[in-house]
């Protein structure tokens, strides 16, 4: 468990651009290039909007 911990913390960079151009590639096999093109700018706008309302506190004044 340790060699993957430090695997993970020496080549945490490359193993998270991997994952994420292997899911990009299946994306793009399934779906072209547009329609995964528009997936990845409303996942993007989804992204700012999320750091948005959380920099702004308003997630957590929604709480009870």
């Amino acid at each position: 468990m340790d060699a993957l911990k430090s695997i993970w913390a020496a080549y945490k960079g490359p193993i998270i651009g991997g994952g994420a151009g292997f899911v990009i590639a299946l994306l793009l096999i399934q779906f072209g290039f547009f329609k995964t093109l528009l997936i990845a700018i409303l996942s993007a706008v989804g992204v700012g909007i999320g750091t948005y309302l959380q920099r702004t506190g308003y997630l957590g004044n929604q709480r009870n």
